[in-house]
């Protein structure tokens, strides 16, 4: 009887383990959830690794600010300030089986830079706080045609601690770059990205407005 027992209880608690785990996200999606909750906020960021340092950084210096701008069923834009540059968004969608970043790059005039629209899809599952995306092979094709062999090896990661920080990340042999950004303390949205329907909206107003002069 009192194995019978034991049998039963074991069997009850394997099935609630079952129902548990059927009833958690994916990774992918506890990821994307915690990003979309971030929506229409913007967060100040610093520079926690940058190695090899070099005299010319695009980055050094300058105000670094990452705005949650859109956010829609299955993709979040992210544009990424770094000064008054505005060039730069992190595109991040979620595909059958993971998270796919992208990184869309623009002229001042809305037009995409050569180099654009590069990432890779999600490596394994990854975790709800971390997913880490190699160069896919259209990347690798945009860079070994543009003359960057060294990119090819790119491995861009993003880590999402809510409520804590939000860290971008690139690395790659001889090469690491971190901006970290801090979640606990909103800071004013910035203007939209270049290229975005806001920003081309804002050119027709201005020219509008010479015109009128």
């Amino acid at each position: 009887m009192r194995k019978h027992v034991f049998t039963i209880s074991a069997l009850l608690l394997l099935q609630t383990a079952q129902a548990g785990a059927a009833e958690s996200p994916a990774p992918a999606d506890a990821f994307m959830s915690s990003l979309a909750r971030l929506c229409g906020q913007a967060f100040a960021g610093r520079i926690t690794a940058n190695e090899p340092r070099t005299d010319r950084d695009p980055f050094e210096g300058k105000a670094l600010v990452m705005h949650v701008r859109e956010c829609r069923p299955g993709e979040v834009r992210v544009p990424f300030h770094v000064g008054e540059d505005r060039s730069r968004t992190w595109v991040v969608t979620r595909t059958d089986s993971g998270l796919r970043l992208k990184h869309d790059h623009r002229h001042e005039d809305g037009t995409p830079d050569v180099l654009t629209m590069y990432g890779g899809d999600s490596r394994g599952a990854g975790t709800a706080t971390r997913q880490e995306f190699p160069a896919d092979a259209e990347s690798i094709a945009l860079f070994e045609r543009e003359g960057l062999s060294a990119s090819t090896g790119n491995v861009w990661a993003i880590e999402l601690e809510p409520a804590v920080r939000y860290v971008y990340e690139l690395a790659r042999p001889g090469r690491l770059f971190r901006v970290e950004f801090d979640l606990t303390r909103p800071v004013t949205p910035p203007p939209p990205p270049w290229g975005s329907a806001a920003h081309r909206a804002d050119d027709r107003m201005h020219e509008s407005h010479a015109v009128s002069l």
